[in-house]
């Protein structure tokens, strides 16, 4: 259980490339957090998933994704309302990862009231490489943009190349 309402849940595998997309994003979100909110790093074990999200009044998940998109590319998904577009999120290691946890807790009555996906499309999945510049920069920029929203309410502003929907935070309020 979380020690906040706000848990923010960065998931990733640092030794593949881009995948570890968003545990880098979750490492910068921990040090301007602070006691605003719970922040872990994750491989993506839906199992795990579960457990961590137990009790949350709002998660959000940051992973990567590849879609066809240009690399950077920030994808928001609420996921109470609708399950995550089939094949974005196939590069997990685990067969039981990110959007099969959410569909099981959907499945048991057991979401969190909020649960928000962020996807950064990626473009290098290779065992040992460096996370690429372009996508290093779509993480700094969302890890800022949730810094923001979480710490000031302020609704999400993403760049015109990206996509996003109605800010995470509405009608929540930090006690």
């Amino acid at each position: 259980m979380p020690d906040s309402d706000i848990l923010v849940i960065g998931v990733g595998n640092e030794t593949r490339g881009d995948d570890a997309v968003g545990r880098i994003a979750a490492k910068r979100l921990k040090e301007k957090l602070g006691r605003y909110a719970t922040v872990v790093e994750e491989l993506g074990d839906g199992t795990r998933l579960l457990d961590l999200w137990r009790g949350s009044e709002l998660t959000v998940i940051i992973d990567a994704v590849l879609s066809g998109a240009e690399p950077g590319h920030i994808h928001r998904f609420d996921a109470r309302e609708s399950p995550l577009p089939a094949g974005l999120f196939h590069y997990s290691t685990h067969s039981f990862g990110v959007p099969e946890a959410i569909e099981l807790a959907r499945a048991m009555n057991q979401l969190p009231k909020r649960i928000i996906v962020y996807g950064i499309e990626d473009e290098c999945f290779d065992e040992r490489a460096n996370l690429s510049p372009t996508v290093e920069l779509a993480a700094q920029e969302l890890a800022e943009l949730l810094t923001a929203e979480i710490l000031q309410h302020q609704p999400l502003t993403i760049s015109p190349t990206q996509t996003a929907a109605a800010p995470i935070y509405s009608n929540f309020h930090l006690t």
